[in-house]
Formats: C-alpha cells, structure tokens, sequence
C-alpha cells in the first residue's frame, strides 16, 4: 500500500527561517517523483511510531545539515491534489523552524536543485503545490516569524 494514494498520508513540513525575516527554501531537482523545477519549504514522511516534533527535526537536518529549534507548531493542511493521473492526500503538520543561516547546506543533493534564501513577501516561483496550500492556511502565522531578539542557542553537531 502506498501512503497518499492508498490511505491518507502523512508529512511534517518545515518553514525554516534566520530569525531576520529570511526562510530558506529548495527548488526541487528533475530527480524528485514530481512538481520539478517548483521551490517549497521542506517535509517528509512522518515514519509510522515516529512523534512529529522528532520527525520534523530530522527532516530539516537530511535536508538543511543543520539542527534546528521549533519555535512553532502550525495547524494542519490537508493536501489533496493529483500526481501520475491519481488524486493523492496528504495531512501536512507544518513547523517554524528556527535554523542557523551560516550553517544550511544542500543535505540532499539529488532532490534538490538549489536552495535559497527569501522574504515572505518576495517568495520565488513557482510554488510547491503543497507550501501554496499551507501559505493559504497558515501564512498569518508564517509572515509573524519571532524575530532575531528570541533567545534561542544552536549546539554544534560533532
């Protein structure tokens, strides 16, 4: 069985940000199962027994090479849309993550194509389907990002 097609799938995803209003975004490669060439915020399957805090620190840290800290839980997005001619559904649990911007790399090369950094109000395109889905839900609480003056340290990983 395939999740998304066969049961309702689910994913955490990621709006990862400096703390100055910047948010880091992927442009997803030819190599990644659809939606080329369109830049998102970052997710990942929630692995089954797995709580969704632990799987969205993992994912930034496969995707960013950083670890980073969760400033904020959002309200889930269900995703419907098509893939290959079949509808798919996903339930999105978005995250605000707080990561250090000298730090972010490419951690998955063949998914991604570039990554960059942008203001909520000067975003790429286009878009993900799915981000444009949580930006509909959850903008408000995207664009109001805790700013630099929030105490939050990052530890070095070994």
């Amino acid at each position: 069985m395939t999740p998304g097609i066969d049961y309702t799938g689910i994913t955490v995803s990621f709006f990862c940000h400096d703390g100055s209003g910047n948010f880091v975004l992927s442009k997803r490669s030819e190599r990644c199962r659809d939606e080329h060439h369109r830049w998102e915020c970052g997710g990942g399957k929630l692995e089954y027994g797995e709580n969704p805090r632990t799987a969205v620190l993992r994912e930034v840290l496969e995707e960013y090479g950083v670890e980073g800290v969760i400033e904020r839980e959002l309200p889930a997005v269900s995703l419907i849309r098509e893939h290959g001619g079949r509808s798919t559904h996903w339930l999105a649990l978005p995250f605000l993550i707080r990561v250090p911007r000298e730090r972010v790399i490419i951690g998955d090369p063949e998914a991604m194509a570039e990554i960059g950094w942008f203001r909520m109000d000067a975003l790429p395109s286009p878009l993900h389907s799915g981000m444009q889905a949580i930006l509909a839900r959850c903008g408000a609480d995207i664009h109001t990002a805790p700013n630099a003056s929030s105490n939050v340290s990052f530890t070095t990983l070994p």
